[in-house]
């Protein structure tokens, strides 16, 4: 048996070193009362806030009638409202579910499900995205050595295609060298014939909140079609309100034929699903894939009280607001020093980039010492700074946290 005070695992990156005891809408209170404005928002899965009552409610409710019911012994009540919902409101020709934990978890899965599905064995993936941390999801990103750094061979049968440079001048011209880096893969690497599935997202997430352009979006999916292949979205990240939409790919032409969501889903508690569309799930064989916690009754209460807030009049219509109001800041911010770089995002998934990481993480250190501002640094060489609040965020608090980004800019420089 552990002693009491045994350590946590030191395995965890830190961000902070803070001590908090609780969370209210777009703020978090340490153990010494002070609050923070948290613009990393969970990681982007606090959607909703911290507490959010009509969430919190949910949870407690149905913590009162059942806590855990395995799917595959006997189902529970709210399993058909969350899937009916998700009919809704997912893409067109998404109308089956598959309820999950975790972002890794759902990923794997959809690879699992395209494989009996298509009757293939390979995946493409796309240069600097991340998809999880579980063996086969490592082996399907490529946003940071480290991830995977120690925990090789990884699994076979992943080939990462090239990813249109965010920063290239023509970026038309950008997209067509990389659908060109894909037919390459097709041509000398992996048979398209042999191909399961193409997996991306709508917005890239770890190596810096980089918009998917619509063009290469739509090249990966006529040459899917073109071969058989399954187009699959991980919004992981990008779903669920956080780009103004609610999903992102509503606003990029595209279908696809699986969609992964997790995080922001249920507000940030454990909960996941994949959609598809039936005729693809019916070729799942039954039996082969499932989990102890799937479909658990207190995260699809989450995920039915999350959907119906982001469902409130108007909502989608603030994010998107304050999404440009942050950016249009932000953007006006690169005049006080040239090592802001790069302004980008969609909705509130926003992120600035900077010449080094030094300057980078000087700035997030400022932020919380100074002004008690939370961000968070992303990207391949940590010189990006994401900002995801919660959705529930209003313009007094995007001024608050660009005047706050504003002193540390100058203090730093």
């Amino acid at each position: 048996m552990a002693e009491t005070g045994a350590h946590l695992s030191g395995v965890w990156a830190k961000a902070t070193d803070l001590q908090i005891e609780r969370g209210m809408g777009i703020r978090v209170i340490d153990v010494n009362g002070h609050e923070y404005l948290d613009f990393t928002g969970g990681l982007g899965a606090a959607s909703t806030g911290h507490a959010h009552p009509k969430v919190t409610q949910a949870i407690a409710e149905q913590a009162g009638r059942m806590i855990h019911a395995q799917i595959n012994v006997y189902r529970h009540d709210k399993l058909q409202p969350l899937v009916n919902k998700l009919g809704e409101i997912t893409p067109d020709g998404i109308d089956t579910f598959y309820f999950g934990s975790t972002p890794d978890e759902i990923v794997e899965s959809a690879v699992k499900l395209a494989k009996h599905a298509t009757d293939r064995r390979n995946v493409i993936t796309f240069d600097g995205a991340f998809h999880g941390r579980t063996h086969y999801t490592l082996a399907m990103s490529s946003s940071r050595a480290i991830d995977r750094a120690g925990y090789g061979p990884l699994p076979g049968g992943v080939f990462i295609a090239p990813y249109p440079d965010p920063h290239a001048s023509d970026q038309e011209a950008e997209v067509s060298r990389a659908l060109r880096g894909l037919d390459r893969i097709m041509s000398t690497q992996v048979s398209p014939e042999k191909i399961a599935a193409c997996v991306i997202e709508p917005v890239i997430g770890e190596r810096g909140y980089i918009p998917t352009p619509q063009g290469f979006l739509e090249g990966i999916e006529r040459r899917c079609r073109d071969h058989g292949i399954l187009l699959v979205t991980d919004e992981t990240q990008s779903g669920f309100g956080r780009t103004g939409r609610m999903f992102a790919t509503e606003a990029l032409g595209v279908s696809p034929d699986i969609i992964c969501m997790a995080k922001g889903m249920a507000s940030g508690f454990p909960f996941a699903a994949l959609g598809t569309r039936r005729e693809l799930d019916e070729k799942w064989v039954t039996g082969s894939h499932s989990g102890s916690s799937n479909g658990n009754p207190i995260g699809c209460a989450a995920a039915l009280a999350t959907i119906e807030v982001l469902q409130e009049p108007g909502f989608l219509d603030n994010v998107k607001s304050r999404g440009n109001q942050l950016m249009d800041a932000l953007l006006n911010l690169q005049q006080l020093d040239q090592a802001l770089l790069h302004v980008r995002g969609r909705g509130l998934m926003v992120a600035t980039e900077f010449d080094t990481a030094e300057r980078a993480a000087a700035v997030v250190a400022h932020c919380q010492k100074e002004s008690r501002l939370l961000l968070m640094l992303a990207g391949t060489y940590k010189k990006t700074i994401r900002w995801s609040p919660p959705l529930i965020v209003n313009q007094s608090e995007i001024d608050e946290a660009v005047s706050a980004f504003a002193s540390a800019i100058r203090a730093t420089s």
